[in-house]
């Protein structure tokens, strides 16, 4: 009787253990509070809205970061950037407009200089008097740094891409609309993503899940695309003057 007794005492308690172990599992599938409160991640307790703000405050707060900018000019050329930009103003950009060339520019001190190929002096004199003699120009300028013309529209766009906070301010308007999705990495950093609408498309965003929950990648689908990989917070870098 003792036997039988044990026997039934422990089965019981399995029977209990296993209950419990599925009530959990379903109270946790079907009850995304109870879930959310079992979620350890950084961002659990905080709605999308809070953690594109949280994104957005670290961000704005670097005091220097560099990003890789992806877009379309209006007649469809792909256009990519790279940039390094901090709280002071300080500023290089290699902009990159495939067959209409290349430019370089680097703003410090409060001044603007820029260096470009021959393609890009050729796109950027395209419309001038036709007395100008823009071979002899752009034999003498190009690969040369000179003070910048920010009457240029291409020197006025390439500048564009130093105002960390116009990329910001753009979430920053659709902030509200954003949604928690899943865990995810940029390159090997953890990260959580958000999505979210704006007027006439939709946002996508990933947001550091270690460390600072700097901003790490932002696109944009609306009208031209837009795509920026922020990297390389805080760190130190140093612009020299070029000569001119």
């Amino acid at each position: 009787m003792r036997l039988l007794a044990r026997i039934a005492a422990t089965a019981l308690r399995t029977t209990t253990a296993t209950l419990c172990a599925v009530t959990a599992l379903a109270l946790t599938a079907c009850n995304p509070v109870f879930a959310q409160q079992n979620d350890t991640s950084p961002f659990a307790r905080l709605t999308g809205p809070e953690v594109a703000h949280k994104a957005l405050a670290a961000t704005r707060a670097a005091k220097s970061v560099r990003l890789t900018v992806g877009t379309k000019s209006p007649d469809g050329t792909p256009v990519e950037a790279y940039v390094a930009t901090d709280i002071r103003g300080e500023c290089t950009v290699t902009l990159s407009m495939g067959a209409a060339g290349t430019m370089d520019l680097v703003r410090t001190g409060g001044r603007v200089y820029t260096q470009s190929d021959e393609a890009m002096l050729r796109a950027a004199s395209a419309g001038r008097p036709r007395h100008t003699d823009t071979n002899a120009e752009v034999k003498k300028l190009t690969g040369r740094w000179v003070k910048a013309d920010r009457a240029d529209r291409f020197t006025a766009q390439t500048l564009g891409y130093c105002d960390r906070k116009g990329f910001l301010d753009r979430l920053a308007e659709n902030s509200d609309t954003a949604h928690k999705r899943r865990a995810t990495t940029v390159g090997s950093m953890p990260a959580l993503s958000l999505t979210g609408r704006t007027d006439s498309g939709t946002w996508q965003a990933a947001v550091a899940a270690e460390g600072r929950p700097h901003l790490l990648k932002l696109r944009f689908s609306t009208g031209t695309p837009l795509t920026v990989e922020f990297t390389e917070f805080d760190r130190p870098f140093t612009v020299k003057r070029p000569a001119v």
